[in-house]
């Protein structure tokens, strides 16, 4: 064979492992899961073939429940995963991850199936439990009906003192505040005695977003009537107190608390005391070639809807690269946003690590959703015909 023909050979081959299509298989299709999908139909398109694996039929956009107890006509809004897959042309598989064959590039169901991958992405989320003896644990709208009959007993006079535990290991407490906030609204006009407290173990409120919010969030709560107790760890709620081991009690008629969260332990899989995954600055799970996490099934720091998108995004930027599109896979740099619902007006804020952080009543984001997903809140705004329901307070539309 000559030097051209070689030279031929080669080329001919290099474009047919470059046009091969990447098999990958999206396990978990919550924020993380399908921002990774809409990331890698942009960034790889016919590159890729995209299946999704995941055990619930729709995309529930948790970020609005916390508006639930204080609006009982509404509902945070549910995305119908079938119409979503199908608008996307992505196969779905309606089953639980079970366990991950490495060696054999397969993952296998509870349902007993057994599916292929070329890359695997895993946005299996964590798993909700009870972080504080003895208080209302607030996972969602599934506890929204509890917390409602509880403005009820405040509006009745049964209930006088209502405390709000951010729990010693939580990574996200921006919701809590915003239950503390909403419920300061909801019964100061009816029940001008009541008595709402909130505490935290952080340093100071919000403390992620950097000292300019949290004065400013720290005035708020002032100026709301609700007591701070920053950087006190609560054991639990008894006898009509909220005990803080050497920090003393308090006493409260109700406690309402974030939930612990811990990853899924899934077979064939690294995964910390906690159950998450490790993964490195591209989400690359360590020790497992072709394998990827996003959201809060990761091991880093925050569990928030804005963070698993930008995690998401890294991800798809690797596979597109590895998949030969013109992508440059970059590292995971965290932005912080949040969207804090008050009552009243709602507050955007805004920390990038090693600068200053920022609090405005204007949106410093775009679009200025609470979930800030570079792509899934765009498509979720262009296609609101896949939602089943939808029926936002004004707060929370903003």
């Amino acid at each position: 064979m000559s030097i051209r023909e070689a030279r031929s050979t080669v080329e001919v081959m290099s474009a047919a492992a470059s046009t091969r299509t990447t098999r990958v298989l999206i396990a978990g299709a919550g924020v993380a899961g399908l921002e990774a999908m809409l990331a890698l139909q942009a960034l790889a398109g016919d590159r890729v073939e995209i299946e999704l694996l995941a055990p619930n039929r729709h995309f529930t956009y948790r970020a609005l429940a916390v508006a639930e107890p204080f609006a009982p006509e509404t509902r945070a809004p549910r995305f119908a995963l079938a119409q979503i897959s199908e608008d996307r042309g992505v196969r779905l598989y309606r089953d639980v991850l079970a366990r991950v064959l490495t060696d054999e590039n397969e993952v296998e169901t509870q349902g007993g199936a057994r599916l292929g991958y070329d890359v695997l992405v895993l946005a299996l989320g964590a798993r909700p439990s009870e972080a504080v003896r003895g208080v209302l644990t607030f996972r969602g709208s599934q506890d929204a009906a509890r917390i409602r009959r509880l403005i009820d007993a405040v509006h009745e006079g049964t209930i006088r003192r209502v405390a709000f535990v951010v729990p010693a290991g939580t990574t996200w407490s921006l919701p809590l505040y915003e239950l503390a906030l909403q419920m300061s609204v909801a019964v100061r006009a009816a029940s001008s005695g009541i008595e709402l407290s909130l505490v935290t173990a952080e340093a100071s409120p919000l403390a992620a977003f950097g000292a300019e919010a949290s004065q400013a969030i720290g005035k708020l709560l002032v100026d709301r009537g609700v007591t701070l107790h920053a950087g006190a760890t609560v054991d639990e709620v008894a006898d009509g107190r909220l005990w803080m081991g050497a920090g003393g009690t308090i006493r409260t008629d109700c406690a309402i608390a974030l939930p612990r969260l811990t990853g899924p332990h899934v077979r064939g899989l690294p995964s910390d005391p906690m159950g998450f995954i490790p993964v490195d600055d591209f989400m690359r799970v360590l020790g497992l070639d072709g394998v990827l996490a996003a959201g809060d099934v990761a091991s880093l720091g925050a569990k928030q809807g804005g963070l698993a998108t930008q995690q998401a995004v890294t991800v798809a930027q690797g596979i597109a690269a590895r998949a030969g599109a013109q992508v440059a896979a970059g590292r995971y740099r965290p932005v912080l946003r949040g969207a804090l619902l008050t009552g009243a007006e709602t507050l955007y804020l805004r920390h990038e690590p090693g600068g200053p952080s920022e609090i405005s009543d204007e949106p410093l984001w775009h679009p200025p959703r609470k979930i800030a997903g570079r792509y899934l809140s765009q498509y979720l705004a262009t296609h609101i015909d896949l939602v089943e329901h939808i029926g936002l307070s004004a707060a929370a539309q903003r």
